[in-house]
């Protein structure tokens, strides 16, 4: 048996895998997020654990024989925050998460240097790490002086299973602290955040051992001792890995609470004036880019909560059969954007309502809405020198068949719906976590499931949601100087 952890934004779910690649078991517990501030976001590393801790205790509970045979753990986490501890390990501050874009003025400091581009190959985006210890050092320096350690989530999760101060190379691409070419921290860009590498955690590979479970937990949960704990990666190498997106040329759209256009490279082609995102991916030697859209999900559970209504309730209104697009346009820019824009300030908007709009008329916009945001990905993809040929929808939103339909036509690009299965990132992390424990072949390990169905895009349809597009894109510029 294999365990993979799963740390998100909104919950920690623990997944049981057999030996032959078959969900045994899952469980979730909820985190909540704090927004103090406006453009604040932050969690308490302690709920890390508790959450934590309430999966294992179901899975122990509902599956104790299974749990006790797990060989190996996998790991994946929420990529890009900062989780600050001092000498003795103990966290100096709530952790500062990857929607947090109170750093943007350093981000754009940084962004200036040229060294964190050459190195990196990325924008220094305001939700990445290293902005954020400066935001630290700035505004908080009795805190700054005091930190001994910054951890990425998971690997405080780590930290917590083994004992260890161990990352890997998919999670530390996005601090802008690592040369993502050559796979290790890089003094020089260290330094320019008045940090050294001995506060970084050990790099591995996410293929690899990285420490091993302590034993009063072993005992707590029923496990032998000896338990190889994996490097694992950030959530989308994670999710990518349960895909079997791995091979170059492999792609997946992930409609999650931000929405992550992702393709596999077996090199390492950077282009940060396209505001790609050109990360290491989980298994050695092997590259990624992706473009990332800050609220997917996120906006439709957000026009949920104020219309009083369930998501599922809102694209069900929709039908099966996919509309021209509406005459209204929203932008799906409730906490900035990355790609194409890097614009921490920008902030969503309707545009286009009148008499006649009703709440399906909102719903359709705001599906529409976050698929253009996906254009602007794969445009930025394009210029980046990545052309895809179809993509796997991956992601609580994939469960839309009106939003795939949408996401299809707008790309011009096939969209295939695996088979019914759990293949995101904490089946992911637990693939990784048997990989490390019984050195497996990675890519016999990572293959892609079955196709249960494919969604063409709608050809009839393609020069009404072309031209929905450029209205689309000309809405930002007319926006920006008034919604700073």
């Amino acid at each position: 048996m294999y365990l993979g952890f799963d740390l998100g934004t909104s919950g920690v779910k623990a997944l049981l895998l057999d030996g032959d690649q078959g969900i045994v078991a899952s469980a979730t517990a909820s985190l909540r997020v704090s927004r103090p501030h406006s453009g604040w976001s932050e969690q308490d590393p302690k709920d890390w654990i508790r959450a934590a801790e309430e999966a294992v205790s179901a899975l122990k509970t509902s599956h104790g024989k299974a749990l006790a045979a797990v060989k190996g753990i996998g790991l994946s986490g929420q990529m890009h925050g900062a989780t600050l501890l001092d000498a003795s390990d103990t966290p100096l501050r709530p952790c500062i998460l990857w929607n947090d874009t109170r750093s943007h003025a350093e981000a754009v400091i940084l962004d200036a240097d040229p060294r964190f581009h050459r190195i990196t190959g990325n924008i220094v985006f305001p939700g990445f790490t290293a902005p954020k210890l400066n935001w630290v050092r700035n505004n908080e320096p009795a805190i700054f002086s005091k930190v001994a350690k910054v951890l990425l989530p998971k690997d405080y999760l780590r930290l917590w299973l083994t004992g260890e101060h161990i990352s890997e190379m998919s999670d530390s691409a996005g601090t802008a602290w690592l040369d993502v070419e050559h796979r290790r921290w890089s003094d020089e860009l260290l330094a320019a955040t008045d940090l050294e590498e001995s506060q970084m955690p050990r790099l591995v590979e996410g293929t690899e051992p990285a420490g091993t479970l302590r034993s009063d937990l072993a005992g707590k949960w029923g496990m032998s001792s000896g338990v190889t704990v994996a490097g694992g990666a950030g959530d989308n190498a994670a999710s990518a890995c349960g895909a079997g997106t791995v091979k170059p040329g492999a792609a997946f759209v992930s409609i999650g609470t931000s929405g992550v256009l992702f393709a596999a490279n077996g090199a390492y082609l950077p282009n940060p004036e396209s505001a790609v995102h050109t990360f290491c991916h989980a298994l050695p030697r092997t590259w990624h880019q992706m473009g990332v859209i800050l609220s997917a999900t996120d906006s439709l559970n957000w026009l949920a909560g104020i219309t009083g209504s369930e998501a599922s309730e809102l694209t069900g209104e929709l039908g099966e059969e996919l509309q021209s697009p509406s005459d209204v346009i929203f932008l799906p820019y409730l906490s900035g954007e990355r790609t194409p824009h890097n614009d921490a300030v920008i902030r969503g908007s309707f545009t286009g309502l009148a008499h006649q709009t009703d709440r399906a008329a909102l719903t359709r916009a705001v599906v529409e809405g976050v698929a253009f945001a996906f254009r602007d990905s794969l445009e930025a993809l394009k210029a980046a020198g990545t052309e895809l040929s179809r993509v796997t929808a991956i992601g609580g939103g994939s469960r839309s068949s009106y939003w795939l339909k949408t996401i299809a036509t707008t790309l011009n690009l096939p969209v295939d719906i695996p088979a019914e299965g759990d293949f995101g990132a904490a089946f992911g992390a637990a693939r990784l976590g048997l990989i490390a424990a019984e050195k497996a072949d990675p890519l016999a390990v990572c293959t892609p499931p079955e196709t249960s169905a494919t969604i063409e895009p709608e050809a009839a349809l393609a020069s009404a949601f072309d031209e929905a597009y450029r209205r689309y894109r000309d809405l930002y510029p007319a926006i920006r100087g008034v919604s700073s």
